[in-house]
């Protein structure tokens, strides 16, 4: 470990909040509680700000695999804040094989992706396609943060679809996108319900989370209800 990654670690260990901890531990059922350290998520920002661009920055950003969740959470704020698009997807094919958590791979949300989005498009199928799982939810999170407004194609509810992935948090966010989907782009995503594209649990799902959203009105959620399927039966 370099000395400017040792510095990190030890503002980080300096930043930790035992009861935090405690209380974070229980939402990371993936993660050993010993890797967690504690800091709060808005340190972690104020750090990360603090060390892009510098050479202690550069450094941890090279010494992959970290030791604590906090680490890991830190190099994604750090990635994020890149302004250089093909660095940031370089520094993400590097770092998301390790990602072992939903948390750490949903903080990451780089602001340069806005202003690439049709490069970033042609990327996505390949996380998709990835055998990591956090790797396969990060591009579908791309999908749901970034192409359900004006950059949204029919094709992306299909990429989503075709996902036939066993890992709950995949699953979980395939159910989360559509049910954005069908707040934002209804008259598209809907016809995966009616028609039973999904399977039984991702079904479900979406149209539990899309109930209890406030962005759907009562008029399509009336719908949905009556589309909830039981075991082995379709529309």
């Amino acid at each position: 470990m370099t000395a400017g990654c040792q510095s990190i670690r030890e503002t980080l260990v300096s930043l930790a909040d035992p009861a935090y901890r405690a209380f974070h531990s229980k939402l990371m059922p993936t993660v050993d509680p010993e890797k967690i350290l504690g800091v709060r998520v808005p340190q972690l920002r104020k750090l990360a700000k603090e060390l892009t661009g510098t050479q202690a920055a550069a450094e941890f950003l090279r010494d992959l695999p970290h030791g604590y969740y906090d680490e890991d959470n830190l190099h994604g704020f750090l990635i994020a804040a890149g302004k250089d698009f093909t660095q940031v997807l370089d520094q993400l094919d590097r770092f998301l094989p390790y990602v072992d958590n939903w948390a750490t791979c949903d903080l990451i949300s780089p602001k340069v992706f806005k202003k690439h989005l049709p490069e970033l498009e042609g990327k996505i199928p390949t996380w998709l396609a990835a055998e990591a799982e956090y790797t396969v939810r990060f591009g579908l999170g791309t999908l749901l943060g970034f192409y359900l407004d004006d950059a949204f194609r029919p094709e992306h509810l299909e990429w989503a679809a075709a996902l036939r992935r066993e890992e709950y948090y995949i699953r979980m966010m395939v159910a989360w996108y559509f049910a954005t989907a069908l707040a934002k782009q209804y008259g598209h995503a809907l016809p995966y319900l009616e028609e039973g594209r999904l399977d039984l649990w991702t079904h479900n799902k979406t149209i539990q989370k899309a109930v209890e959203s406030t962005r759907v009105c009562p008029e399509h959620k009336a719908h949905l209800r009556t589309l909830r399927r039981k075991k082995d039966s379709l529309p």
